[in-house]
């Protein structure tokens, strides 16, 4: 009787218990599946919170990089008088972009450089050929002392300038980045299809976002006029060092702008060492202040006036093996009228435009003094250096 009692009592105890703990257990997932939906709501938000935030900022960032720029709108409306002129480009996807060095002495920073005068001039001029296929670069000097037909221009002030034959960088004081790119284009029969003009505080800045770009001097600098101090060897350059090395004349080489264009190139080609093997171009962390740099002190025509348009004209270079980044001045000679002046050197000068203008491949050696070229050789070789040689070794 106990025992059954017991049992009775067992199982009706059991099963009040049972009853008792489904109920709990119901009530606590319940419970739990609430809580859990308050802290996923919770998390939800903190997520929508930290993409809103992220967005704003990247949004800001954006919004900064892209006003940096300036618009070139008068160059603009001066080439478009004037397209009937303008070459056709014949190669579609090739891009050929005129970089124009400013020697300006306006703005923050630059008048340490000399007094403004008022009359912007072009420093230095490179034409930057891209090929189609974006597997090649080709970086064209054009001497500021090169005898060239300027064609008449409208000034900064509204007043046309005569037609005249004098030296190129004439142009650009006369009439601004369209001036210069018509005399290119009446130069060369090259369309020119997007310009960037930077000054000297846009190129110091630039190389500083970098840390600074090495390169190698044969023997110590010691240049007052350019600010330049430096032992022989490889050296890393900060800004202001990177622009006396491209702009001195007296202390390095033999004084000559041919010498300079040179220099010029040798350091354009470690530049772009850098930006590649530093992996800028994937690091946002090491991009954003070299974007920063460069934007804020370009002027572009308005197809590139913008992160999206830069992005679309850059975004195959980061794949050009170095070798295939190729510096060149354009063949010329002393002039016949002024030995202080320079002449292009024919065939060779049209030989290399032509090469650009049907997107063909430039192909470039190390100078050999004295040995001539071969004039029967259906793929002309010209004089100059890829951003991958040492000039150390």
């Amino acid at each position: 009787m106990i025992v059954t009692a017991h049992g009775c009592g067992t199982e009706g105890d059991v099963s009040d218990d049972a009853g008792k703990g489904a109920g709990a257990s119901a009530s606590g997932d319940g419970l739990r599946r609430r809580r859990r939906r308050r802290r996923l709501a919770r998390a939800g938000i903190a997520v929508g919170v930290v993409a809103v935030g992220a967005v704003g900022v990247g949004w800001a960032v954006y919004a900064k990089l892209n006003g940096n720029i300036t618009s070139d709108e008068a160059a603009a409306a001066e080439l478009a008088r004037y397209e009937k002129e303008r070459p056709t480009a014949l190669v579609r996807g090739a891009q050929n972009v005129l970089l124009i060095g400013s020697d300006s002495r306006s703005g923050d920073g630059n008048a340490r450089y000399g007094r403004d005068s008022g009359t912007e001039r072009s420093d230095t001029t490179i034409l930057l050929h891209l090929a189609a296929g974006r597997d090649s670069a080709t970086a064209v000097s054009l001497p500021r002392d090169l005898m060239v037909n300027v064609p008449g221009c409208h000034g900064p002030d509204g007043a046309r300038t005569a037609p005249v034959f004098t030296q190129f960088n004439y142009s650009f004081a006369a009439g601004g980045s369209a001036c210069s790119i018509r005399t290119v284009e009446k130069l060369t029969g090259i369309r020119i299809d997007h310009h960037v003009v930077v000054d000297f505080q846009g190129f110091k800045k630039m190389v500083d976002a970098l840390d600074g770009v090495e390169v190698c001097l044969r023997k110590p600098v010691d240049d007052e006029d350019a600010k330049l101090k430096l032992p022989a060897g490889r050296v890393t350059l900060d800004g202001e060092q990177a622009l006396g090395y491209v702009r001195a004349r007296k202390s390095l080489g033999d004084g000559s702008d041919t010498d300079r264009m040179d220099r010029q190139q040798r350091f354009l080609g470690a530049l772009v060492n850098k930006v590649q093997s530093n992996g800028v171009l994937l690091n946002p962390v090491k991009l954003y202040p070299v974007l920063d740099a460069a934007t804020s002190s370009l002027t572009t025509d308005p197809n590139l006036a913008s992160l999206r348009g830069l992005y679309d004209l850059v975004r195959g270079l980061r794949d050009i093996p170095t070798e295939r980044v190729q510096f060149l001045t354009v063949p010329r000679e002393s002039y016949a009228g002024d030995a202080n002046r320079d002449q292009l050197v024919q065939p060779d000068a049209e030989a290399l435009f032509t090469r650009l203008r049907t997107d063909d491949p430039v192909t470039i050696a190390a100078p050999v003094h004295g040995e001539p070229r071969d004039a029967d050789s259906p793929a002309p070789t010209f004089s100059g250096n890829t951003a991958d040689e040492d000039v150390c070794e």
